[in-house]
């Protein structure tokens, strides 16, 4: 069996949210243009210490780390805190787009963004698909008023303390879909 090489699920997290803590330490210290460079610097070493771990690039965390660094280089350029703010926005939407892509196509792309952790039907698959499509979207809105409407500082703070438990209670959420539609073993 070819199995590929999985993170600790801790050292996943760290990986994963050590930038965007740094984002709002940084922030809160020297300011937003400060922030995006130590962002921007902490995901390519996520990145790299992730392949150095596992041996393989996951592409979502390549599509978003090339977003991340696109729109920080234009913040600090054009010192334009807009660039960093509509990035979360772009990143939401094109997670929904490759999503509804995959529903069109017929392609289980949540399942190979999951990397295989959770065994569904293909109907599980669909329903669960729909379920993060929407999410997405919601929360591409909800990070548009937000930045439209509030500091920056209030920004940075709800990108971190508001958009992660959202993310997490959203996931937490969809475990009544991961059992039921969970694809029963073969017992002999």
């Amino acid at each position: 069996m070819d199995r590929k090489a999985q993170l600790n699920p801790f050292v996943k997290l760290a990986l994963d949210f050590g930038p965007l803590i740094l984002f709002f330490v940084v922030n809160g210290r020297a300011g937003i243009f400060w922030a995006t460079g130590v962002f921007m610097a902490a995901v390519v070493v996520a990145i790299l210490v992730s392949y150095a771990l596992i041996r393989r690039f996951p592409v979502m965390t390549l599509v978003t780390a090339f977003i991340v660094v696109v729109f920080g280089t234009l913040t600090i350029v054009l010192q334009n805190d807009v660039f960093v703010k509509m990035k979360t926005t772009i990143i939401y939407l094109l997670f929904a787009g490759v999503l509804t892509a995959g529903i069109v196509l017929k392609k289980p792309f949540l399942e190979i963004a999951f990397d295989s952790v959770f065994h569904l039907t293909e109907e599980g698959w669909r329903i669960l698909t729909i379920r993060w499509i929407v999410f997405f979207v919601v929360m591409a809105i909800v990070n548009e008023v937000v930045w439209r409407t509030q500091t920056t500082d209030f920004w940075v703070a709800f990108k971190t303390f508001g958009f992660v438990p959202l993310t997490f209670i959203f996931a937490l959420a969809q475990l009544p879909v991961l059992q039921k539609y969970a694809v029963k073993s073969d017992e002999t």
